[in-house]
């Protein structure tokens, strides 16, 4: 691009003008050294090789312009590696479209790279053959560093929402589990009465029905020696099935027993759900607990679980040992229960500032969306009627909860031989209750 070529010869020049050619030239190139943009020019061919930089160069890259010109690849040498494939893959559209704008990165003589908003247009002459490629860069380095940060920002505030969501969604939890307490030591206060004279109802009834059929016994023997006798109460014995109900009553007050003590059970969960309970605090060795738990439940494992334990070195804790020993066995015995033929139960431990972690993990089929978070509710269950209260979770919570720690779920659908759902449960070192005091181990 020559400025000879904006130039108007005087013959040509309308009548009253104001400036020669030359002048309108030397105006022309004052405007073009000082625009903010900076103006090049190239061949119209595949190399882009530069023709003419404007001076601002120098103030804009640091490059001064007969070095741009010098160098037939200095336009493609000096584009990021990153932005260089993008520009190249659509460079031939500037000869189809006949212009371009682009934003990439440009190496200045510092070394640093610029972000530029580049137009590329292309120039014909009268037959329409390419002439050149006319670009003009604007250094929009501060306008991209604006945006990263608007960007940045605007992802720190959906963290914060995120963050401010699970903080609401665990209060939420939280009220509703203080809730659920509140109703079960009430339901447990009201039902323990009634049970309790209606257990001791049944004990008694179950001693009187005996006696009754000792005597109905001894009337047999006393009157098995008189025939006519024998013969006037075989109807009447008939009618009442006799032998049909002493069966069957003795086996009814023993279904009930065992019905009631069932129910007491329930009741003594919900209590535990709700109150704190007699034992003492006192330090002490989590891994003896988990071992003789294991114990326990040993029968409950055996020929369909093998059990891993990776244990890690854990301080004395300070805690109601014989409650943190129930919910491992809840946990571990829900863990056996996922698993629908033979598989895994893995049992880690760890110490990590001041808290001490118990990770109980099965290969069984999960636990589905729906129902994470309704597992801790009391009576909530997903086995089949009979098969469970729903209250062990519960209860477990509401132990962990009382030691001042939480337990964390995660769960993946579908039974293999991964570890699809693991309960950890989270304690501190040292009981958030300074007035329990702590004996030694």
């Amino acid at each position: 691009m020559h400025f000879e070529d904006f130039d108007a010869s005087p013959a040509a020049a309308p009548a009253g003008a104001a400036s020669s050619g030359p002048v309108r030239s030397t105006r022309l190139q004052y405007l073009i050294d000082n625009t903010p943009a900076l103006i090049y020019c190239t061949v119209p061919s595949g190399d882009f090789k530069m023709t003419f930089v404007s001076n601002n160069a120098f103030n804009m890259l640091g490059y001064r312009p007969d070095e741009m010109l010098a160098d037939p690849n200095f336009w493609f040498d000096h584009i990021h590696p990153e932005d260089k494939p993008r520009i190249v893959a659509s460079l031939a559209e500037v000869f189809t479209e006949g212009q371009r704008v682009y934003e990439y990165r440009f190496r200045a003589a510092d070394g640093r790279y610029l972000w530029m908003h580049d137009t590329l247009r292309l120039i014909r002459d009268e037959t329409g053959r390419p002439l050149e490629v006319i670009g003009a860069l604007t250094d929009i380095t501060d306008r991209k560093a604006m945006e990263e940060a608007l960007t940045a920002k605007g992802v720190e505030q959906q963290q914060l929402i995120g963050k401010l969501r699970e903080a609401h969604e665990q209060l939420l939890q939280s009220e509703k589990m203080a809730s659920i307490g509140q109703l079960a030591a009430g339901i447990a206060h009201e039902i323990n009465n009634p049970i309790g004279f209606v257990n001791s109802n049944m004990g008694t009834l179950q001693g009187y029905v005996g006696a009754l059929l000792d005597l109905i016994d001894a009337y047999d023997r006393a009157i098995a020696g008189d025939a006519s006798l024998v013969e006037r109460m075989a109807p009447m014995r008939q009618v009442a099935d006799l032998a049909f109900v002493r069966g069957d009553v003795i086996s009814l007050i023993h279904e009930s027993i065992e019905g009631l003590r069932r129910v007491k059970e329930i009741v003594h969960s919900l209590r535990e759900f709700s109150h704190v309970g007699e034992t003492e605090w006192q330090l002490a060795d989590l891994h003896r607990g988990l071992d003789s738990t294991l114990n326990i439940v040993a029968n409950e494992l055996r020929y369909k679980v093998s059990v891993i334990t990776e244990y890690g070195n854990l301080p004395l804790v300070e805690c109601r040992a014989s409650q943190l020993n129930q919910v491992f066995m809840n946990l571990i015995v829900n863990a056996s229960q996922a698993i629908a033929g033979k598989g895994k139960i893995r049992l880690r431990t760890g110490a990590q500032d001041g808290w001490v972690w118990i990770e109980i993990a099965d290969t069984g089929g999960g636990i589905a969306p729906e129902h994470l978070t309704r597992i801790f509710e009391p009576f909530f269950t997903t086995k089949p009627v009979g098969s469970g209260t729903g209250l062990g979770l519960s209860l477990s919570y509401g132990i962990v909860t009382r030691h001042g720690g939480r337990i964390d779920v995660r769960s993946l659908q579908g039974e293999g031989s991964t570890f699809t759902t693991t309960f950890t449960v989270w304690l501190p070192q040292r009981s958030p209750h300074p007035a329990g005091g702590a004996a030694a181990a």
